[in-house]
């Protein structure tokens, strides 16, 4: 496999030389910006395979950069940086293609884990680009499997294949609130909701986790799928 190519992007510096020394430990070029512009520019000079972008960045935002790479080098993966105030932004630029998110503070394993994940999951993406369907199915079986891990990998793939689609967002929601992230699982059934009002999966998952009464079965998809729903209590 050639060596992959990530482009950290982040007007702090301690951030860049943190993510510069966990990602060039496991053999990656990495190369940095301190601003969209920048970014932008690098982004034509040379191929990105992946890129870790901050959300808030002075002058172009990391939206509006993340909506130029999607437009420019669709190939290339985005990873959001973002502070724990931010995080609705984060899931709100998963619609706009951001492949995944990480939240500030992290640690330099949490880095370098993440970054191998997403590289997987390209690679898995391209024998199965298509496959949006099965990708939810399969996660489906992972969650009732408890296999949260797998589950997690598998409808991030599915949310790159089809960005636009209610399920995967719910589906996502529902294994970190079976990990216990309630805040942001309810973010991504709002996703799921702003994407398609009238999905019932969704629309039941929020209402359950802003209750006083959080008890219940988690809502995976339709009433009439045998994998449609997960008890938390184990079963």
């Amino acid at each position: 496999m050639n060596t992959q190519s990530i482009l950290v992007v982040d007007d702090e510096k301690n951030i860049r030389l943190t993510m510069m020394q966990a990602l060039e430990s496991l053999s990656f070029n990495i190369v940095t910006a301190v601003n969209g512009e920048e970014a932008l520019q690098i982004l034509k000079e040379k191929p990105i395979d992946l890129v870790f972008l901050d959300l808030k960045l002075p002058g172009m935002n990391g939206l509006e950069v993340l909506q130029q790479i999607k437009s420019n080098w669709p190939a290339t993966r985005t990873i959001i940086i973002t502070a724990h105030a931010t995080v609705e932004h984060a899931v709100e630029a998963m619609k706009y293609g951001a492949v995944d998110f990480i939240q500030k503070p992290f640690s330099i394993k949490e880095i370098r884990d993440l970054a191998a994940a997403v590289i997987k999951r390209t690679e898995l993406n391209e024998a199965n680009a298509n496959d949006y369907p099965s990708l939810i199915k399969l996660t489906r079986q992972k969650i009732n499997e408890r296999n949260f891990v797998d589950a997690n990998e598998t409808i991030k793939r599915a949310i790159a294949a089809n960005p636009n689609d209610p399920e995967a967002y719910n589906l996502l929601g529902a294994i970190l609130e079976i990990r216990g992230d309630w805040l942001t699982a309810q973010k991504f059934y709002r996703t799921s909701l702003d994407l398609d009002p009238t999905y019932k999966p969704a629309a039941a998952n929020l209402e359950r986790t802003t209750s006083l009464n959080r008890d219940g079965k988690i809502i995976l998809g339709a009433e009439n799928d045998n994998n449609a729903t997960f008890d938390d209590k184990g079963q």
